[in-house]
């Protein structure tokens, strides 16, 4: 059982720093949209690629289309810390456990 113990364990740390690379590109992306940055950079380019997946589900469904300000960027934050918290935790106590 410690080979699984293990493998949750290692599973949550990637998790953990994959989620925390996300939310710092998130921010990126919410202060690059306070500027107005050459849409042509390959910086620009990546981190509007890599978020717009996830920030358009929750742009479509946020109410405040019309007041002008995106607060998709602060959702999917807040979704992030919640799996952090939760699904990471959780792993990492299950891995625990089988220790």
């Amino acid at each position: 059982m410690f080979i699984i113990g293990n493998f949750l364990g290692a599973l949550a740390t990637v998790l953990n720093y994959a989620l925390s690379f996300y939310m710092w590109v998130v921010v990126a992306r919410a202060v690059l949209s306070w500027v107005s940055p050459d849409p042509y950079n390959p910086i620009v380019r990546f981190i509007h690629n890599i978020t717009e997946p996830v920030l358009y589900p929750v742009r479509r469904w946020l109410p405040f289309r019309l007041t002008g300000v995106d607060l998709s960027p602060l959702v999917v934050l807040f979704v992030i810390i919640f799996l952090q918290r939760f699904v990471v935790t959780s792993l990492m106590e299950l891995a625990a456990r089988l220790l």
